[in-house]
């Protein structure tokens, strides 16, 4: 067994990247301990000749639209499974909340509340209600029929799947792109954000310089946002011209706490060892590099949807994120339901997610009570 010594030796992606023995002590109690509502299962079923378990309904993905999805699910009696993921998308059990440090827009927290912290609250709700919460990581489904196959990760080449279930809630989320600038780890959530909505307000971005790196609609309405905090706002731009329609570019172009410094690349990330102070930047075209102070630098790059596992059997958009029907969880196929970042690209707000989670476990309830109504 790893102590907790042992763990700082770990990869740099399985650490928790501020309060790292919070999140290696969570690790360990879950991958040791085990819970009478909690089953656990780290060898393949296969190897031990184990037919596939059936459910009605089957959560894929932690964050806070699974996990409310699961509270809903449980408190009606339905029994839901919840495949937590074992570093699934690069992000331990409970999503892209586990790598942020405080939320503050969380409704209920008026102190504010570490991401980690609120994701175990979830899952402890999640758990008390009922939910079965497997820490293994699906990695294969069949969606040509019902019930749905899915494969645990080990067990992808098998025949027979591992897992069955009468209908889907699928919420694996979404990963904010980044450039992994050298020293972007150490000050990832220190001054480094994807997020300007989540933390644009937190105090180490108030009135201080903070630059934004992208040339599209997200960029200019992100830097624009930041104004409200920031003492000015720089826009770094790889070509001559910003992506955005022309109206969000003639408002930030105009903005007077903007600068857009077009032909601009980051190539390095500085800091006091605690947070951020500085960026390398460099001209496209000459190739000069100079220093730029900030305190703040946000990615507006896009969105990598987590969808990879029902390309080509469900209906996405050209961007890979799940439509749904308007209003809605409802998907091209019967029974599957999404719900979180996973289908929004427009929101990607934890408290948005926990809805699409409760309307998503709301249309699977009324789904499968009118299917065993026909049965």
């Amino acid at each position: 067994m790893i102590t907790l010594e042992q763990s700082t030796h770990l990869p740099c992606e399985y650490k928790y990247p501020v309060h790292s023995y919070s999140f290696v002590i969570s690790m360990y109690s879950r991958l040791f301990r085990l819970p009478s509502t909690t089953r656990r299962t780290f060898h393949t079923l296969s190897a031990l000749n184990m037919p596939a378990n059936h459910r009605k309904v089957t959560i894929i993905g932690s964050g806070p639209a699974g996990h409310t999805a699961a509270i809903y699910l449980a408190r009606a009696n339905l029994e839901p499974t919840m495949f937590e993921g074992m570093m699934a998308n690069g992000f331990a059990p409970g999503g892209q909340l586990t790598t942020t440090t405080d939320v503050e827009n969380f409704p209920g927290f008026p102190e504010g509340v570490l991401g980690g912290e609120l994701m175990d609250k979830l899952r402890a709700q999640s758990e008390r209600f009922g939910t079965e919460i497997i820490t293994e990581t699906i990695s294969k489904v069949d969606l040509s029929s019902r019930p749905f196959k899915l494969w645990r990760e080990g067990n992808e080449e098998e025949s027979e799947p591992t897992d069955t279930s009468d209908a889907l809630v699928f919420s694996t989320g979404a990963s904010a792109k980044r450039m992994f600038l050298p020293g972007e780890d150490k000050y990832w959530q220190n001054g480094i954000s994807a997020c300007a909505v989540c933390d644009g307000a937190v105090p180490i971005f108030r009135k201080k310089p903070l630059a934004v790196i992208g040339g599209g609609d997200s960029a200019a309405e992100e830097a624009i946002y930041l104004t409200k905090y920031a003492s000015h706002v720089y826009v770094l731009v790889r070509r001559d011209q910003l992506r955005a329609s022309k109206v969000m570019a003639d408002r930030l172009l105009k903005h007077p706490k903007v600068t857009v410094l077009f032909n601009t690349q980051a190539t390095s990330t500085h800091g006091d060892g605690s947070l951020l102070n500085a960026l390398t930047i460099k001209s496209t075209i000459s190739g000069e590099e100079t220093k730029l102070d900030v305190n703040g630098l946000f990615y507006a790059i896009g969105h990598e949807p987590a969808t990879a596992l029902v390309k080509g059997q469900i209906e996405l958009d050209n961007e890979g994120y799940i439509l749904t029907q308007p209003g809605s969880s409802l998907t091209s196929i019967e029974g599957f339901f999404a719900a979180g970042d996973v289908q929004d690209k427009r929101y990607r707000q934890a408290i948005t997610s926990a809805g699409s989670g409760c309307m998503a476990a709301l249309d699977a309830e009324r789904w499968l009570s009118e299917h065993e109504a026909t049965e």
